[in-house]
């Protein structure tokens, strides 16, 4: 009898030993997993030391030849990032069997800055093979465009890795709409995190840039609460009919400077995007407008603060994705 209890005691000790290893090699792997889904400022530190001053160099330089090419690195950024994740999925070209992110509506005639992102990844490829993720391109090339207009800085989290998939209805979706009023601004916006006060700091982003004639069309000819004169000025170059693709500048004042002055055109009813204006227009968001536009050093705080949030949205990490070689094809 106490042979058989003494086995017994021995079989429980063995049992909870068993299940204690079993449980600390779970919760390890847990951990594990959870810091691999973590970015981190310094990820190409030792395998790539020279991946942040290559990418800079090339967005200075691109935004040197075209100061509008800063927007444009900025916008594929966002553009990337609300389509299920920054995933570099909207650089994938359409092919015979797929259709990517490049021809829906909100990119089609409008994102650009591709090959700028095709030169950077070369010089990468040389410099770090197989190392450096587009995804991690799109978000640094963003910060730094920024920077070279002016505007403020941002410790960007890196370690992303590419999607192997990208969808056309998603891009058609989730980017919101400039045509969209400001309680469906703020409903698009939520359904990806972001407060209402998000929501206008990031809009600050058209402090540089410009826009086709067919998204402000409708409210330069139709709406009354538009300056008189910004109207009469954008109209001569945007006719009633035709001319879609004419561009105008987002920001009437510093158009490639990247500054608070956005805010203070929307004080003066100079918005040029029906979703612009519909950020001061007697709605939940003037009080935020008019406290950006006296105040520049906030708006550059949060703004990054902002980015660097957009920058967090559903990354592939760890062993998910890949490094694609070709930022227009998957490997």
């Amino acid at each position: 009898m106490r042979h058989s209890l003494s086995v017994h005691r021995s079989k429980l000790i063995m049992a909870s030993s068993y299940l204690f290893t079993s449980f600390s090699f779970t919760l390890l792997m847990i951990l594990v997993g959870m810091a691999s889904a973590q970015l981190s400022s310094n990820f190409y530190a030792t395998s790539c030391p020279s991946a942040l001053s290559i990418i800079k160099s090339a967005v200075t330089s691109a935004v040197a030849k075209e100061r509008r090419m800063g927007a444009s690195l900025l916008r594929l950024h966002f553009h990337d990032c609300f389509v299920n994740g920054c995933d570099a999925s909207i650089l994938l070209d359409d092919t015979s069997s797929f259709t990517g992110e490049k021809t829906a509506a909100p990119n089609a005639n409008s994102a650009r800055g591709f090959d700028v992102i095709d030169t950077i990844k070369s010089q990468l490829e040389s410099a770090c093979p197989g190392v450096v993720s587009c995804a991690d391109i799109l978000a640094v090339a963003s910060r730094d465009s920024v920077v070279a207009l002016g505007g403020t800085s941002w410790t960007v989290q890196l370690g992303r890795r590419d999607s192997t998939t990208a969808s056309l209805d998603d891009a058609n979706n989730n980017l919101p709409s400039p045509f969209l009023d400001l309680s469906d601004l703020i409903s698009a916006f939520a359904n990806k995190g972001f407060t209402a006060k998000e929501l206008v700091v990031l809009s600050g982003g058209h402090s540089i840039g410009q826009a086709r004639c067919s998204l402000f069309r409708s409210r330069i000819y139709n709406e009354t609460n538009v300056d008189s004169s910004f109207a009469k000025s954008i109209k001569s170059n945007c006719p009633s009919a035709g001319g879609d693709n004419t561009l105008a500048n987002l920001d009437t004042t510093t158009s490639t400077v990247f500054d608070n002055a956005y805010f203070t055109n929307l004080l003066n009813n100079k918005g040029l995007l029906h979703s612009d204006q519909q950020l001061f227009n007697g709605g939940s968001t003037d009080a935020q407008v008019r406290a950006y536009s006296t105040n520049s050093a906030t708006f550059f705080s949060d703004f990054g603060n902002a980015m660097i949030k957009m920058g967090n949205l559903s990354p592939l990490t760890g062993t998910s994705g890949q490094i694609r070689t070709n930022c227009r094809k998957v490997n």
